[in-house]
Order: C-alpha cells, then structure tokens, then sequence
C-alpha cells in the first residue's frame, strides 16, 4: 500500500463567493471541510482537478441558489499525498471490500444514491476510509474520482459535456497555497 502515496502536485479550483476568496488570500482563513451527507466523495473540501470552466459554473450555481453573491474561484495548489484515487483498480477494490464490510454493520435501510445526491456513496466513505486506516495503517488525506456526467458530445459517444475529477481534500496540509486566477475579475 505504499504506493498510494502519490507524490503528486496539481492545480485545482474551488467555486465559491468573491468574499471568500478575498478573505482566504488576504487574511488566511481556511476553507471548511464540506459535510453533505450526499457529497460524492465523503467529507472533505472539494476542488476540480484542472477544472477552473468547472468551478465558476459552479461558483453561478450556487447564486442561483442564493448561496453566493458574487461568483468567483479560489485556486489552490495541492499535493494529493496519501489519495483514496478511484482511478486507481487498488482503491476501488479497498472500496469494494470497505462497502462489504458496510453493509454488515452499517443500521439499515442503507442510504441511497439518488441523481445528483450521493448519499449512499458518501456514506460508504465517511465509513470506508478510517475502516481502511485501522486496517493497513494508511491515513488517506485526498480522494479524487472522475465522474461522467452531462449529455453525450455526439450520438453515440461515452464522452460527456460535462464530465470532472473532483479532488476532496480530508487532510488541510495538503493545499500548499491559494491564488486568484488572472481572468477572475
């Protein structure tokens, strides 16, 4: 298991209200861990991997929600560490036997995944991962997953509109830095 410690730097963005942003680079408040109990990828703060298109679409989402007044996008540079990556056959086969040992102790009627909630997902994680822990001695700080999602590019493809990897960051010491991307006014 000691190669999931990916010694891997990347670039990633976080939607969010320009207030936020301002008060993370100016002040240095940190960003809060989300704690859906409907996130994809359990608790963490979340970012799309090379994905600033992504983050201010998400950023103008959350304004139609009234969540956000003013959309911008908070950069950060993250080192991925000990990542949970589901792109990886040796995570999603953790995560395989992490959801078995779930299903007999988790209290029933199991959550479930409905569209863009995740609940089931989240809730295998938030479980999966300090099971994991105890069991291999690894404390996972990042889980990063690719997720399709949106229309087809064209008839017939698999390739959609809208298709992301999304970075949740459980360990704060993996985000190295924050900036502003220039073309964020």
């Amino acid at each position: 298991m000691r190669h999931l410690d990916y010694q891997r730097t990347i670039i990633a963005y976080h939607g969010c209200d320009e207030s936020l942003v301002t008060r993370v680079l100016k002040t240095g408040e940190t960003l809060e861990p989300s704690e859906n109990d409907y996130d994809w990828l359990g608790t963490g703060i979340y970012f799309w991997e090379f994905g600033p298109d992504r983050a201010i679409a998400w950023a103008h989402e959350l304004k139609k929600r009234l969540r956000v007044k003013k959309p911008s996008v908070l950069g950060a540079v993250i080192q991925l560490g000990n990542c949970f990556d589901l792109l990886d056959t040796r995570c999603t086969a953790m995560l395989q036997a992490a959801h078995r040992n779930y299903v007999c102790v988790a209290p029933k009627p199991f959550p479930a995944n409905e569209k863009f909630m995740h609940r089931l997902d989240c809730d295998v994680i938030n479980y999966g991962l300090p099971w994991l822990t105890k069991l291999f001695g690894i404390k996972f700080q990042t889980v990063r997953g690719v997720f399709q999602e949106g229309t087809p590019v064209f008839e017939d493809s698999d390739i959609r509109e809208t298709s992301r990897i999304q970075i949740a960051v459980r360990d704060p010491s993996c985000i190295l830095g924050y900036f502003k991307p220039r073309w964020i006014k």
